[in-house]
């Protein structure tokens, strides 16, 4: 994993042997066209780096400190006409209180960045601290690679005294991977790899050398579970080793321990991992929900190693497997609790927010679109924070119509997303802006007011399932709420909050160059434009979900 040397922290050996991060906090991030080969088939892709020559699947490592300031640059110097030449970055799970306009979202907190143009994010991380990534939030450009991850260390770290060792080498991303290029998919998303820290195997493919996690035995390890996925959900885990869950989306855990991790579109966890096994190797897994023959981890697909200082440069033998479960029962989001007990807004009972809204999502094939209470988002060609700034005042003047909630000032929410109303179940859902507690969790009936897991990506599960979520409007900002399933947020699978709309104008001070984004993209060649303004079509995916609404009679 390539790491961006501006904001790299340096860890300082103590006499117990922890770390001491320290760190620098001003970086550029170079957005280019690169030929990649990350599981040995070659294509062009979307690719971030510290600079334009060491860019590469699976962006660079950008670490900061809980209370720090940020001022990265974003320079863009895309030129296939293939995909994608502007681009835009979300810094996922950073709520960027005060910096809206910082957040990403094209045509919803920004115009593009332009190709041969640079812009400079500047937010901090005044609460924050945890797990987080960037990517790509403009069309499906993080599916063709824009994407890596982001680590906030906090030096009064409440789980200190649980693990040993927390640095670059803990961190384990995983990716799906395609062989052509997203505007080219059609029908659902197959991958043909997973990636493990921006490695993996094709079926049929070379015998590519797969990412090698080295611990030394005795010591614990805070490793850094991230879903950078496009499209596929994972089951995780690490052959031999219990994973103590300790965080989840930046939020801190009670301690939790399973043998396997659910992973859908976004979410992030850390575990600890105690290296207290025999010293050898040992697969890591991650098994995607689908795939071009990947529903095997035969020739090394869908894995990783972990190997013990000592033990033999060789793979684990294929025949090393075991229960997913361990014995230990299966992971389940309802048994996550966060570390301070904290309960969750609102009053302990149902409907027991100020406001209460019940989103239902459906797929209508006659309109080719999925659907949040009967509407499909279509990115407006003036982003929704720009239209506010100039003077909207409320959810009816903005657009898209029917796609934007407008929310009181400092009010408890509640949202419910009953499951399984749409194809392709379950669906992750991200709110941009706000952590929020998860009530009522996928595959659980039981309410939980007393202490349920707070995070920034839920599972809204299947058909019985209700999820509900709430969070407090202490935020004000222009906030997206979609499916992190890429090509369903292409479809329409999202709203905007708009949250305290007069306080929005008056705490957020875009700079300069943020207003000139839009200038500069209305001035682009249609061809350069036309593929991000809009929702991506996909026939056959569409026709593939249709299919699968009507088998299901949800339509």
């Amino acid at each position: 994993m390539g790491l961006l040397l501006a904001l790299l922290p340096l860890f300082l050996a103590t006499a117990n042997g922890a770390v001491s991060p320290q760190f620098r906090t001003n970086a550029d991030l170079y957005i280019v066209n690169k030929d990649v080969s990350p599981d040995g088939f070659t294509r062009s892709a979307v690719v971030a780096g510290s600079s334009s020559t060491n860019a590469g699947v699976t962006g660079p490592l950008l670490t900061g400190l809980k209370g720090g300031s940020y001022n990265i640059k974003v320079h863009d110097k895309l030129t296939n006409a293939d995909m994608i030449k502007g681009t835009s970055i979300h810094w996922h799970g950073l709520l960027q209180r005060g910096s809206g306009w910082a957040d990403g979202p094209a045509f919803v907190n920004q115009c593009p960045i332009s190709s041969g143009q640079t812009f400079a994010y500047q937010f901090s991380s005044p609460t924050e601290a945890g797990t987080y990534w960037y990517h790509s939030h403009i069309g499906l450009q993080y599916c063709d690679g824009l994407r890596g991850p982001f680590v906030i260390y906090d030096r009064d770290d409440p789980h200190r005294s649980l693990y040993d060792i927390d640095d670059e080498t803990t961190v384990l991303t995983l990716a799906d991977w395609y062989h052509i290029l997203s505007k080219d998919f059609h029908g659902p998303a197959i991958p043909d790899a997973t990636l493990i820290n921006g490695v993996g195997r094709y079926s049929g493919g070379p015998k590519v050398p797969l990412s090698v996690v080295s611990v030394r035995k005795g010591k614990k390890y805070r490793m850094r579970l991230l879903s950078m996925s496009c499209d596929a959900h994972f089951v995780f885990q690490i052959n031999g080793h219990d994973l103590t869950i300790i965080e989840a989306d930046g939020v801190s855990t009670q301690p939790y321990t399973v043998r396997s991790i659910q992973m859908l579109a976004g979410q992030r966890y850390s575990f600890v991992l105690n290296a207290n096994k025999p010293v050898g190797n040992y697969w890591i897994r991650a098994q995607p929900n689908g795939g071009n023959n990947l529903l095997t981890f035969d020739g090394g697909l869908n894995s990783a190693i972990l190997r013990y200082v000592g033990a033999p440069a060789i793979e684990p033998p294929a025949s090393q497997v075991e229960d997913p479960n361990g014995g230990l029962g299966a992971f389940k989001e309802v048994n996550l609790h966060p570390l301070n007990n904290a309960p969750a807004p609102g009053k302990p009972k149902a409907g027991g927010a100020d406001v209460n809204l019940n989103l239902v999502m459906s797929f209508e094939p006659s309109t080719e679109a999925f659907m949040l209470n009967g509407h499909s988002w279509h990115s407006p060609q003036l982003p929704v924070l720009n239209q506010i700034l100039s003077g909207a005042s409320t959810a009816q003047q903005l657009l898209p119509a029917d796609s934007i909630i407008e929310l009181p000032k400092n009010k408890v929410i509640e949202l419910s997303i009953p499951g399984g109303l749409a194809p392709s179940s379950p669906h992750p859902m991200h709110l941009h802006g706000h952590t929020f507690s998860v009530i009522r969790s996928a595959g659980s009936s039981t309410y939980n007011y007393k202490n349920p897991i707070r995070r920034d990506v839920v599972s809204t599960g299947d058909l019985g399932d209700n999820v509900t979520i709430r969070f407090t409007t202490d935020n004000a900002g222009s906030w997206f709420l979609h499916c992190h399933i890429d090509p369903h947020l292409e479809l329409g699978l999202a709203v905007v909050f708009a949250e305290s709309i007069k306080d929005i104008r008056a705490s957020t001070a875009p700079p300069t160059p943020w207003q000139q984004l839009c200038p500069t993209w209305a001035k682009l060649a249609e061809e350069d434009s036309r593929i991000a303004s809009g929702n991506h079509q996909d026939t056959a995916l569409i026709a593939a979900l249709a299919n699968e609404a009507s088998a299901k009679g949800l339509i």
